[in-house]
This record gives structure tokens, sequence and C-alpha cells, in this order.
């Protein structure tokens, strides 16, 4: 059940993958085959690719090599995944709950997605389940010093939609994610992926 706070919201920020849409297994699967062809010394775990949802993926590796001790090329392992993972997007379904609930909102009220992915990725998973139309404004780590958990995404997705940031509520299936809206004075909801 998507919990939605009581509250005079004036705008939404949803995030898109694992909240918007249910993109995240086909995610775990172009991370573990491009770890695998950049013959990563490191083991890459569901439980930490779920811990680390939201968070840029060049950031991750970054995280892994310090702990690892190990020089694989952050921007060559994003690369090779993202172009792996456009050839699957016809296969991304949408999270019914939050795209209806996204669908509902339509006309009256501004809304944009802040997401840890690249924006062509992100058109594309929004396009391929007839969403893209309702997110005028979509803010990716390109257009920021930080990504999530810091606080960047949202408070310029806010300040795009001309809304104060505490009157913004975040729908977010993430840690990073919750971490952030909280950095900008955001309420947030929380997706489960028990709604997938």
């Amino acid at each position: 059940m998507l919990q939605i706070p009581d509250y005079p919201f004036r705008a939404f920020i949803f995030d898109c993958d694992g909240t918007l849409v249910d993109s995240m297994p086909l995610h775990y699967e172009a991370w573990l085959a491009s770890l695998r062809h950049h013959e990563a010394p490191f083991e890459f775990t569901e439980d930490f690719f779920y811990a680390r949802a939201g968070v840029r993926e060049q950031d991750v590796v970054t995280e892994l090599n310090a702990q690892y001790g190990s020089q694989v090329d952050p921007d060559s392992v994003a690369h090779l995944k993202a172009e792996m993972f456009l050839k699957i997007i016809p296969q991304v379904q949408a999270i019914q709950p939050v795209a209806d609930f996204a669908r509902s909102l339509e006309g009256r009220f501004p809304m944009a997605v802040a997401s840890g992915s690249e924006e062509i990725i992100v058109r594309g998973c929004l396009a391929a389940n007839g969403l893209l139309h309702l997110f005028p404004t979509i803010v990716t780590p390109a257009y920021v010093k930080q990504g999530k958990p810091a606080p960047d995404m949202f408070l310029l997705a806010a300040e795009k939609m001309g809304v104060e940031p505490k009157d913004c509520l975040v729908l977010e299936d993430g840690q990073a994610g919750i971490v952030a809206a909280e950095a900008a004075g955001m309420q947030w909801a929380f997706v489960p992926r028990t709604l997938r």
C-alpha cells in the first residue's frame, strides 16, 4: 500500500527506478554484466545493490574500489552498464500503484522526476510506460554538483517547479533518496518492494 502523508503538498517529486518503474532487477543484471566485462575483483551482491539505490553508478564503483583496493574504471563501468540497460528498456514495467498516483495528479500539481540514472534511461523507462508526458521536469546527477544522498537534485526540482521545498513530497524506494529528501527539508513517502 502506498502511504501518502496528510499534508497540503503543492508539488510531487518521484524517483524513477524502483519507484515509478520496476527496473531494479534489470539494472542489477546490467551491473553484473558490466562488472564481469571489466573483470571487477569484488562481489556485487543484490543486497549491496539495493542499499545503494539512487546513488550514481560512478560513485558506487569508487566506493567499491576504495573498499577492495581495486582500480576498476568507474566511468567505463557506468557507460557499458547504461548501454546494456538501454537495450532492455522495453521490458521495464510500471509500478502500478505509483504510476496510478502520478496519473491522478496530472493537471492538478507540478511533478518532477529526480533520478540517479542518466536522463536517456529515465526518459526511456517513462516513455515505455506512457508516463513521460507527466513529468516536464527531469533532474539527474548531470545537473547538480552531488547526487543522492545530497539534497541537490530535489532542491533543483523544487526550484524548476517554482515550489518551496517544504511543500514538496518525494516518493522514493531508496535510503539515499530518503536521506536526500530530509536534507532538502521535504517530506517523503516510501515505496516498498512489495508494490512491484
